[in-house]
């Protein structure tokens, strides 16, 4: 069963049965733009999915075999750490999608030894993080954007693994 939720900038939908409610995504997204500094008038789509659903995206966008715990889908170039200018009189900017598998990220949990509550909150974080301009291309680049991971959750009294 589908059910959405609109929050504000965030648009939420669990397309999946797996139970998330430990962790409001909505307002952790929220969280993420206001940490960054974004404007009001952006606008972010959570969507939580099955593995073979995310494992059909993961092929088809990503061109990689298998399910994952998290894809981000941008749909604005934007460089880490500046957020985008919006006058008033322009139209809401769409940042893109952010993917997420609840059942993968629930045996990643597992594996890593973490609640499932802390691990979504991280995937949740990446993938804003991702329709932001950050990326993991090096090792520098991966050691900035867990920082800033880091100091997002902390906020929210989540932890990183």
């Amino acid at each position: 069963m589908s059910r959405a939720i609109h929050a504000g900038t965030v648009f939420l939908a669990n397309e999946q049965g797996d139970d998330v409610s430990g962790v409001d995504l909505s307002s952790l997204a929220l969280h993420v733009l206001d940490h960054e500094r974004y404007p009001d008038r952006v606008e972010v789509t959570v969507l939580l999915v099955d593995e073979p659903t995310i494992s059909g995206y993961n092929e088809r966008f990503m061109g990689r075999d298998g399910a994952t715990d998290v894809l981000a889908f941008p749909l604005e170039p934007l460089k880490a750490g500046t957020a985008p200018e919006i006058r008033e009189t322009d139209p809401p900017v769409n940042l893109g999608d952010v993917v997420i598998s609840p059942s993968y990220v629930a045996r990643q949990a597992d594996e890593f030894g973490v609640t499932l509550e802390d691990e979504l909150s991280l995937m949740l974080v990446h993938g804003m993080l991702h329709l932001m301009g950050w990326d993991h291309p090096d090792d520098a680049d991966a050691e900035a954007m867990e920082a800033r991971e880091s100091e997002i959750l902390a906020r929210v009294g989540r932890t990183r693994r």
